[in-house]
């Protein structure tokens, strides 16, 4: 807020000018609006159907508010990233007079003081810009000092940010063409604690849509792209939330800010953990306890059934969590959206079903009170070819339409049966991210017996086949139900409430001793940036994976992965459907392996640690045993053999070009062969995964640290003469697929090894090594006897012409791209 005497000095220029002879008189707000629609609110509106125009009444000036915007229609494309219900953070503002003007300021709230001293409060929020969002001229005023404005170019504007999205995309030169843009009557509401209002939006572009015009994918015109926008402003929560100090270890999502009055010597940073507002409606209970307002979801009714339902089924499971931090059955709820309900009202927590040009990402956000990390709104993203993808996930493995076979039904249909599954997992996943949670990707790691029993939902979870006893791949357990043993506890450290004397206070060491028994179970807490597959180092977080032996479970999957592709056929298609959509089933089959290699890759060169406090009682960071690097050396090494990579021929028979009207898309594989299935392009692809991974420049560069701080670990040096080896090592005859295969994947190997040699980002040591690894290559293969087989010789030829190019000029040398693979799942989800 501005110092009173600026807005002192501000009253009486608007008395003066309203009383000035060269001015008309301000009519009142009533005797300006008397022909308007009016809708009484938090903040009233009137409107203007002749003019076109809608005006915004301001009844209190200097008085914080919340606004946001989001987007009720979207672009439908996940390139784009402009989903239909996508909202934005929540930002404290007031409406400040100043004369014929009223300003929208955003206060700063990243710098802020603690003290009580006017003159400190005031140096800090003299030190730091605030914002003006937007400009008004007063149309009309009360004697109390409500004011009215005409809000039409404010509201009618590119709030979400729309033009600068598709700029950064270089999507065109789009722009706001206002003679095809209004407001939308039908979602402009006003209530006595938010004003919603919605308008239509029109940007055009004269610049002709390029090849990679991800807008003329999912508009009839490209150059005329019209969604909705939605602005919202809301009373901010009353007093009575307690916030909740950060704790690394706890697995939330940070509020932040700079207290520049703590004392020196104490953190300038304060964090604090975004949570939705529980109250006991009994102070002194203790356990069962009654919340004085539940917090309530509601699932969007566009989710058709029987999704709808697993929806709902899945974000109820966060009540075990709630019920298990002392709080009554009931006190989180979902339920589907009442008819009648706005799903863009602020009030709403809202769990959306999104439809998109191509397959990607869910996720969950929330709108929070930025001075205390109180969560306003929660709102889920589900794209809804998430579901496809998993039935077809599950397709490839059953190869479940057989001739003679009973019908398929959805009271038999095991496909849709594990599509649900998922749906519940991914409904309690996103919902726990707007409940204030991070990813746990450790929580895989923890070992149990119980296929059913969720360690946390906050993971990303591979779906767990097992073979029955006949080896036909089972996925009656695929994904686990009911919330998860590290989600109880960190809705017990979130959402436990501590009373005393009739009021919510802070007890720092019960919260510590939550995580401290947490941790003595081997419930640990690791995210986002330690589970990278390129730059992450932590042995037991990763992304779609299980188990807690990552080797073990990669033979295990390698094995399963075997055995499905033996026995994949025509059977993994519908009848009636053309031959070469076997080719897109086949997809997600044969690159199953794919993060389960990543999670044992990760164990090479990798750093076990946690998220330390000083005194807490946890290990230090320990490099993996040479042993379990070793284990997981050999078994990714597997992923780069022909009997891995080969394809039988009885499949490869009976796989067709495309036909009109099924192209190539970025979930096919790649093809250098034209029209024609490519399995030595699709190996290579899958071979890169692997290498990508485990030629990571940072991996690179710990394994030479860590082979000098423990010889025993293995060097970078012998991993790349392994994969040299194992590489090189090809079936008798080289006239065989097998080995045309393993040739293409050496070259592959030899590529990536190049791609370290030359990379910046790795030490220098390691980009020594590299180079001195392919010194040796070549010296291998010109000391080596003269080959008699034709396609060898060639193959070696042409090996030894490649290293020398390098040889000739590393700083020019540019390696040969990957073999992009399509890109895989996602079945997890991107971000908060």
């Amino acid at each position: 807020m501005r110092p009173a005497f600026l807005l002192a000095l501000a009253l009486p220029a608007t008395s003066v000018l309203a009383q000035s002879p060269e001015s008309k008189p301000t009519p009142t707000i009533a005797a300006k609006t008397a022909t308007m629609v009016h809708m009484p609110g938090l903040l009233p509106l009137d409107w203007d159907a002749r003019a076109g125009k809608l005006y915004l009444e301001i009844p209190k000036l200097n008085y914080d508010i919340l606004y946001t915007n989001s987007l009720p229609h979207g672009t439908g494309s996940n390139d784009l990233g402009l989903d239909r219900g996508q909202t934005s953070g929540g930002k404290i503002v007031h409406f400040e007079r100043s004369g014929p003007k009223v300003l929208l300021v955003e206060p700063n709230q990243e710098f802020r003081s603690s003290s009580d001293d006017p003159a400190e409060r005031l140096s800090i929020h003299q030190s730091f810009p605030e914002s003006v969002l937007a400009g008004f001229k007063v149309e009309a005023e009360n004697p109390d000092g409500a004011v009215l404005v005409d809000a039409t170019d404010f509201f009618v504007r590119d709030a979400h940010g729309v033009i600068e999205t598709l700029t950064t995309l270089k999507q065109g030169a789009f722009k706001l063409d206002a003679s095809r843009s209004t407001i939308e009557l039908d979602h402009t509401k006003a209530f006595p604690k938010n004003t919603e209002v919605e308008a239509l939006l029109t940007f055009t572009s004269e610049t002709s849509p390029g090849r990679r015009s991800y807008v003329a994918d999912v508009t009839p015109d490209p150059h005329a792209l019209t969604l909705r926008e939605h602005q919202s402003f809301l009373e901010l929560p009353p007093p009575g939330f307690t916030p909740r100090r950060f704790d690394p270890r706890a697995g939330y999502f940070p509020s932040s800010y700079r207290d520049y009055s703590a004392p020196l010597g104490e953190e300038l940073d304060q964090r604090f953990i975004i949570r939705h507002r529980l109250i006991k409606k009994d102070p002194s209970c203790t356990k069962a306890c009654e919340p004085v307002t539940p917090i309530q979801y509601y699932v969007d009714r566009g989710a058709p059934e029987p999704i709808r339902t697993a929806l709902v089924e899945g974000a109820r499971w966060w009540d075990q969590a709630f019920q298990a931090a002392g709080w009554a059955k009931g006190t989180f709820r979902v339920d589907p959206l009442p008819a009648d309900a706005d799903p863009m009202d602020v009030r709403f927590n809202i769990i959306q079903w999104v439809h998109r040009y191509t397959r990607g990402w869910s996720y969950g956000a929330a709108i929070a009170d930025p001075r205390t990390g109180e969560i306003i709104k929660g709102n889920v993203t589900l794209g809804s070819l998430r579901g496809r993808q998993d039935y077809l996930i599950a397709e490839a493995l059953l190869s479940p339409y057989v001739k003679g076979a009973p019908a398929i039904t959805p009271s038999n249909d095991p496909m849709l049966a594990m599509v649900l599954q998922r749906i519940r997992q991914l409904s309690a996943h996103e919902t726990g991210h707007t409940l204030g949670l991070a990813h746990n990707f450790a929580a895989s790691a923890f070992p149990h017996t119980d296929l059913d029993e969720t360690i946390s939902v906050m993971d990303y979870p591979h779906p767990y086949i097992f073979l029955n006893k006949g080896g036909v791949p089972d996925l009656s357990h695929a994904y686990p139900v009911n919330i998860g043993s590290w989600d109880k506890v960190a809705i017990d450290y979130g959402y436990r409430e501590f009373d005393r004397s009739g009021s919510a206070v802070e007890r720092p060491a019960a919260l510590n001793q939550i995580l401290a028994d947490s941790e003595k179970k081997g419930l640990i807490f690791i995210t986002d940036e330690d589970s990278r597959p390129f730059s992450g180092a932590h042995p037991h977080a990763h992304l779609w994976d299980n188990g807690a032996d990552p080797a073990d479970e990669l033979i295990r999957i390698l094995d399963i992965r075997a055995k499905a592709i033996a026995r994949f056929n025509a059977n993994a298609i519908k009848p009636g459907m053309p031959m070469a959509q076997l080719e897109d089933t086949l997809v997600p089959l044969y690159l199953l392996h794919r993060y389960q290699t990543e999670a044992a890759i990760k164990e090479i060169g990798g750093l076990d640690y946690r998220y330390q406090l000083r005194d807490d009682g946890q290990i230090n960071p320990t490099i993996v045993s040479p042993e379990d690097q070793n284990k997981a050396i050999a078994a990714v090494l597997k992923t780069l053999t022909p009997d891995t990579l080969t394809l039988p021929e009885s499949l490869l028979q009976i796989l067709p070009p495309r036909p009109p009207g099924l192209r190539r898309t970025q979930e096919s594989f790649p093809s250098e062969t034209g029209l024609t299935f490519d399995p030595i392009a699709t190996a290579e692809s899958a071979a890169d995964l692997t290498l990508a991974v485990l030629f990571d420049p940072a991996r690179a560069s710990r394994l030479v640290q860590y082979h000098m701080r423990s010889p025993k670990a293995p060097s970078l040096r012998g991993l790349m003469e392994a994969v040299s080896k194992t590489t090189a090592e090809r079936p008798e005859g080289g006239h065989t697929m097998s080995s045309e295969v393993e040739r293409a994947v050496e070259f592959r190997a030899l590529e990536a090894m190049f791609t370290l040699a030359v990379n910046p980002t790795a030490s220098s040591q390691a980009r020594a090594i590299a180079h001195s690894h392919l010194e040796d290559v070549l010296k291998q293969f010109t000391s080596a006897a003269p080959l008699t087989d034709t396609a060898e010789a060639i193959h070696r030829a042409a090996m030894i012409d490649r290293i020398n190019d390098f040889n000739r000029d590393p700083e020019k040398f540019v390696p040969a791209k990957s073999i992009e693979a399509p890109p895989g799942m996602p079945i997890g989800d991107d971000e908060e």
